[in-house]
């Protein structure tokens, strides 16, 4: 079996402790999870789940990308999609400087069918073709909405910087991401639009899931909930505030709330089973397919493994399901596959998501960490898992 390299969150964790001059019993006494758990994942025997990795980086004050090691620099340049960012920062750079007389852009309804697009194209993951047009397009709407103010053409401006958010946080750029949704919300207020608010709102909180800062994530939902009642109830509010109760539920299974996660999907359900498939609505995927595969996603996230691994199985999944989804939920699954014994199956989950996805699973932390603990339990590792393991940079 191969020897991984130091290049796995438990050899970050390991320093930054150590930058911190603490041992690994001071450490873990800080942590909700045992000493044992933290030797083993420091020496790469077990991976790094999300949720441990957020408990450690607050306690030891660090941003979770520290421990992740994102953005993944050498593979983004590799793939030529680090140079592709810039241009999307300087273009959230733009918001405030009203027309630019050097610009000619495009009617706007085809500006408006551009924001559009681009939602599409994240979803189908094909990251580089948004990445390269995104700069651009925003650009142009920036100027068209001061130029001609109008509710729509301010609205796909916040739809282009919803985009660059969900590019920057799939390439690990999170304080890009952070920069997108203060945008998305300026755009937002001048488009008078609760419900893209409350998707903003609803993003937020998914940051703050992501750092392990699930109280705030929790009221950042309440607050959408709040954002949405303000809004007629239309098929659009109902979809947002039934994907709000979806965020609501991951976040609640994180912080080991049962009730919370009942509650959420019960919610979602009842209102998924009320207005069926909406997966057009703000390109949320919001359905009864997505509260399965939420109702899955959090017994992963509360470390149901045997149970997340029995809906998996389950889970039939729609035709018409978003690309990105469909890759998330592979990713999900390898990770139950691997925590329940079933190496096998762990492997040819990613191989499939890398096949549907392979910009989206090859800078997934979840699919990177579960992709090194397959590595650490090959006792001969397979042609296959050499391949996945070079791939992400092991």
């Amino acid at each position: 079996m191969p020897t991984p390299d130091e290049n796995h969150a438990g050899a970050r964790i390991k320093e930054q402790r150590r930058l911190a001059r603490l041992t690994q019993r001071e450490l873990a006494d800080r942590l909700p999870y045992s000493y044992s758990l933290l030797n083993q994942v420091e020496c790469g025997a077990r991976p790094a789940t999300a949720d441990f990795v957020a408990a450690v980086a607050r306690a030891l004050k660090v941003d979770v990308t520290v421990l992740t090691g994102q953005p993944y620099v050498t593979e983004l340049q590799h793939d030529r999609l680090a140079e592709l960012v810039r241009p999307i920062r300087e273009s959230l750079d733009l918001y405030d400087l009203g027309p630019n007389p050097d610009l000619t852009v495009r009617p706007a309804d085809q500006l408006i069918d551009g924001a559009d697009r681009m939602c599409a194209e994240v979803r189908a993951t094909h990251l580089r073709n948004a990445a390269r047009e995104l700069p651009g397009l925003i650009a142009d709407l920036t100027h068209a909405a001061w130029s001609t103010p109008s509710t729509e053409l301010w609205q796909a401006l916040a739809s282009t910087y919803r985009t660059a958010h969900d590019i920057s946080v799939k390439l690990g750029y999170y304080d890009l991401s952070a920069v997108a949704l203060d945008r998305m919300d300026w755009a937002a207020q001048r488009a008078s639009d609760p419900c893209l608010a409350a998707v903003r709102q609803y993003m937020r909180a998914l940051v703050y899931f992501r750092e392990g800062e699930y109280r705030i994530g929790q009221r950042l939902i309440a607050s959408g909930h709040n954002v949405i009642g303000q809004a007629d109830e239309t098929r659009e509010a109902l979809a947002v505030t039934g994907q709000l109760h979806l965020g609501g539920s991951v976040i609640a299974a994180r912080a080991d709330d049962d009730t919370g996660v009942k509650c959420h999907i019960s919610e979602a359900h009842k209102i998924a089973k009320r207005i069926g498939d909406a997966s057009d609505v703000h390109w949320l995927s919001f359905g009864p397919a997505n509260v399965a595969l939420h109702k899955m996603s959090a017994a992963v996230e509360g470390r149901q493994y045997d149970d997340a691994l029995k809906q998996a199985r389950k889970m039939k999944l729609p035709s018409q399901l978003a690309t990105s989804r469909r890759a998330h939920f592979l990713i999900d699954q390898a990770r139950s596959e691997m925590e329940t014994g079933h190496t096998e199956a762990a492997l040819k989950s990613l191989v499939e998501a890398r096949r549907l996805a392979p910009e989206q699973t090859r800078y997934h932390p979840a699919a990177r960490e579960t992709i090194t603990g397959l590595v650490h339990l090959s006792r001969r590792t397979p042609d296959t898992l050499n391949h996945m393991a070079s791939w992400i940079g092991l």
